[in-house]
């Protein structure tokens, strides 16, 4: 893997960048669509490919290893060929559900225990095999295996949880370097800065990861429910600690304004459910603010669903008809919303990196930010 710095933007950290693995050039900042099953939600791999245009989407470990199961994935010959994708793919360590899984996992230095939402079964994650697991699917970037913290979190839980995902890093980083990679490509391991919303922690935890050596890093334990004010003040302290020549990765983020505004902060990767879940519930994210086209107020629009026409949605469909697929639970509605949201995300990322190669992206982005914090 092979990253390269093309600019920074005078008037905040933001960075445009190029990143390059065996499955093509990823051009940073960049929004990775959650394909966390194998498929992007009610998205066909030809739309994702030619209207939406990712150079990465992420898989999630812990979803792929209950269901189809590592098993079928090597058979397949890896994630790629078993979902037709010829792009690259990072996968998520399975860290973050474990965290979600609360009330069915039991964590111990050893690693994870925990209870299939499946079937019940019970099953243990330890950072060893989460690497051979990562290897199996086949991504081009491999997260290590972390305990993320909940929020609000006590300071001696989070200090103890941090020490023990650094301890998890050096396992990981071991078995991956006893391990080749499979399929014939190369695959790259991340590891993850945890350590709360403290700020002695999380510098601790960055020089940590930054002298592992990496060739890319990772910022974990945000946007779990803290006020977005804590989250890019976390993002801050990190950014200034984590190696300027590598990719930083801010994970399960967030909101558009999130987005730009960690990238001003020097963030070059991001990933989130919300364009995908929010376009199912009928909220279609825009430049100019965010609608919710379930509101009476759409019945009889016959515009465009989005004049910018950033995919073929946008002009094919009015907004009435789109309020009329989701005021009869149409799956078409979730569909066509979905596509809007995640071409949206993607527009707005590759607009980010053409001010920042412009050199006015500081400019741009407090436009963008007031413009899209409206309800219309």
């Amino acid at each position: 893997m092979q990253f390269k710095l093309e600019a920074n933007d005078p008037g905040s950290r933001a960075r445009a960048g190029k990143l390059t693995t065996d499955h093509g050039t990823i051009e940073t900042p960049i929004f990775m669509p959650v394909g966390t099953a194998g498929t992007v939600k009610g998205v066909h791999q030809r739309e994702l490919t030619d209207d939406i245009n990712p150079d990465i989407i992420l898989g999630n470990t812990y979803h792929l290893y209950l269901r189809p199961k590592t098993d079928i994935l090597e058979k397949a010959g890896g994630l790629h060929k078993f979902m037709n994708w010829d792009r690259n793919i990072l996968t998520d360590s399975g860290g973050y559900q474990v965290y979600s899984l609360s009330a069915n996992r039991k964590i111990k230095e050893e690693g994870v225990k925990f209870k299939s939402h499946i079937d019940g079964s019970y099953h243990f994650f330890t950072p060893e095999n989460v690497m051979d697991i990562q290897r199996t699917i086949g991504a081009d970037i491999i997260m290590a295996f972390d305990e993320c913290t909940p929020y609000p979190c006590d300071y001696h839980y989070a200090k103890r949880s941090m020490y023990m995902t650094h301890r998890w890093l050096d396992r990981c980083i071991k078995r991956f370097e006893e391990t080749p990679p499979k399929y014939g490509y190369e695959q790259t391991l991340f590891p993850i800065v945890q350590g709360s919303t403290y700020k002695d922690l999380r510098k601790q935890s960055a020089e940590y990861i930054a002298n592992a050596g990496a060739f890319g890093n990772a910022i974990g334990g945000l946007s779990v429910g803290e006020p977005a004010e804590e989250m890019y003040a976390m993002t801050d302290v990190v950014c200034e600690i984590l190696p300027e020549d590598k990719p930083r990765y801010l994970m399960g983020v967030g909101t558009p304004i999130n987005i730009l505004e960690n990238i001003a902060l020097g963030v070059d990767m991001f990933d989130c459910v919300m364009p995908t879940r929010n376009a199912r519930n009928g909220m279609l994210f825009t430049a100019h603010g965010t609608i919710n086209i379930k509101n009476k107020k759409w019945e009889d629009d016959f515009s465009p669903i989005d004049e910018m026409g950033i995919t073929y949605v946008d002009t094919y469909y009015t907004k009435a008809y789109l309020r009329h697929l989701f005021a009869s639970n149409e799956y078409l509605g979730k569909q066509i919303a979905t596509i809007h949201n995640l071409g949206f995300y993607l527009w707005l990322v590759r607009e980010a990196r053409k001010h920042i190669l412009a050199g006015d992206f500081y400019q741009w982005k407090n436009t963008m930010v007031k413009q899209m914090d409206k309800r219309l």
